[in-house]
């Protein structure tokens, strides 16, 4: 049941990164350039308000020093990248494993 969720949960990661890696691509052929949408720019443009009480909540319940280098330089990578990667993470953590005995090939 729960592999069956980060299952679920892969595919909708997936979903998000291509969708914010294709809006990328579009700004970058309009541009003549490569753009990147920082993970951050992309939240504070769809959900503003939950952005405000993130960022209210990392200060007042994590250490200045994981929020202020750590969190914020994580914000500032291109959401697809972040997006990908937690993609990556939940596809491992959810696959199936291969049953003892049971040979792909076998004839």
């Amino acid at each position: 049941m729960f592999k069956a969720l980060l299952r679920l949960l892969s595919m909708v990661l997936l979903a998000v990164a291509v969708i914010m890696a294709v809006v990328d691509a579009t700004r970058s052929i309009a541009a003549g350039a490569p753009v990147m949408t920082p993970l951050r720019s992309a939240w504070m443009a769809v959900s503003p308000q939950s952005y405000a009480g993130f960022e209210a909540w990392a200060g007042e319940n994590l250490p200045a020093l994981v929020w202020d280098p750590a969190l914020l330089w994580l914000l500032s990578l291109p959401g697809f990248a972040i997006f990908a990667a937690l993609w990556l993470l939940a596809a491992l953590a959810g696959r199936r494993r291969a049953r003892p005995g049971a040979d792909l090939y076998a004839a």
